[in-house]
């Protein structure tokens, strides 16, 4: 409904560990880089649509399949992989989720501009568990925008990794 994404995440690349928290407001067209610690955020435009984690209407099935063992019961979890066309046309989309709740478990996005974008999610909770997380922290409020390029969605983590 808000168009809203919050992503945290711990990277370990390299030798090297970074914590980041991000919070995309697609409605308003920016991103937020959040240092809850230090109580500082930096504020770019962000380009990219929302793109919810559901199977979209126009998807096509590629088939279901068992994650783990499918020999005894409770071994395995039962899956459905979807593809079809990311909503802008410039590239396509595998994603899978439960055959049982529809939740998501991996995305993977290809794009001619970006290349390979995989996406795995863990430990998923129905609902929003903390609505407040998706709203800006009042230390955020008065930040002024970088004078950067607008980021892509699909840039975000490549920035981190290089």
């Amino acid at each position: 409904m808000g168009q809203r994404l919050r992503l945290f995440e711990l990277v370990d690349y390299k030798n090297k560990t970074m914590n980041v928290d991000l919070l995309l407001l697609f409605r308003e067209g920016v991103m937020y880089e959040i240092a809850d610690k230090e109580r500082t955020c930096t504020k770019q435009a962000l380009h990219a649509k929302f793109h919810p984690w559901q199977v979209p209407k126009d998807a096509t099935l590629v088939g279901p399949a068992i994650l783990g063992s499918s020999s005894s019961p409770g071994e395995g979890l039962l899956v459905n992989t979807w593809t079809g066309d990311l909503p802008d046309k410039t590239g396509k989309y595998f994603a899978t989720f439960t055959e049982f709740g529809c939740i998501p478990v991996s995305s993977a996005f290809h794009t001619k501009q970006f290349g390979w974008l995989i996406v795995n999610l863990f430990d998923n909770v129905k609902g929003i568990t903390d609505p407040s997380l998706l709203e800006l922290p009042v230390f955020c409020s008065n930040v002024p925008t970088k004078e950067t390029q607008p980021v892509h969605f699909s840039k975000l983590f490549q920035q981190r990794t290089n």
